[in-house]
């Protein structure tokens, strides 16, 4: 071979290793700069309420691009001591009895979701309180391995940085609880005329009873079924007794 071609060979070796080293460069750079924006972002809503979601910019463009009349987000955010005990309580009952005690994940349940896939059973999740609260502030509605790890990794950084008491007033003010409804206390005006502080036991449960699907379903105006969840909830409520965070 030509001397000319080999050393053109060579260059191109080389031209193309500084091509792959800027890229790799670049890449970890993106990589430690989206590492340290999500910590800067969990670092400030652990102080700051968190006044819109991904999900909520997704259900508004829905609306202003659907047939139906647009619909803007509404949303009242309060303090966890303006909450009523009750709604906590709820929707530990329903959602989530371990939120108390696990680290953010519910490997038992997790474990039990598994096995429902693999025999082919319905699909019933393992998600916890953290998770959801952790989709809903910085993620997006989805069903693949990206979102699920990426809801994992934000799962522990509020679960450490946050703690239960703040994951539960964020996720209590943030939930989708309605058409264009989010958050527990614009969910008590809306159904039952009243504050988030005054909800009773019975107005709580339906409230949790509804979280699985909001949309369809309305608490001030039960179904059966959401009247039989309410009824399985409160029971939950009373075997959980006071629950601290």
């Amino acid at each position: 071979m030509p001397k000319f071609a080999v050393a053109r060979q060579q260059l191109d070796k080389g031209t193309m290793r500084g091509t792959l080293r800027k890229i790799v460069k670049s890449l970890l750079r993106l990589l430690l700069g989206l590492i340290v924006f999500s910590w800067v972002m969990v670092a400030v809503y652990r102080l700051v309420p968190v006044w819109i979601t991904p999900l909520m910019v997704i259900r508004a463009t829905e609306s202003l691009l659907g047939p139906e009349e647009f619909s803007a987000p509404h949303q009242s955010w309060v303090p966890y001591e303006r909450i009523s005990p009750h709604v906590v309580l709820a929707v530990i009952a329903s959602e989530d009895q371990k939120f108390p005690s696990h680290n953010g994940f519910d490997w038992e349940a997790i474990a039990q979701a598994r096995k429902e896939i693999a025999t082919g059973k319905r699909f019933r999740g393992g998600s916890t309180i953290t998770n959801q609260t952790a989709k809903n502030v910085f993620l997006w509605p989805a069903r693949n391995l990206l979102r699920k790890g990426l809801e994992a990794y934000f799962s522990l950084l509020i679960e450490f940085g946050w703690g239960k008491r703040r994951i539960m007033e964020v996720y209590l003010n943030v939930i989708e609880m309605g058409n264009g409804i989010y958050g527990i206390e614009e969910a008590a005006r809306h159904y039952f005329k009243k504050s988030a502080a005054d909800l009773s036991p019975r107005e709580a449960a339906l409230i949790a009873a509804v979280l699985p699907n909001p949309r369809r379903w309305n608490p001030a105006q039960p179904t059966n079924y959401i009247r039989n969840r309410q009824s399985w909830i409160l029971r939950n409520m009373r075997n959980l007794g006071q629950v601290d965070l």
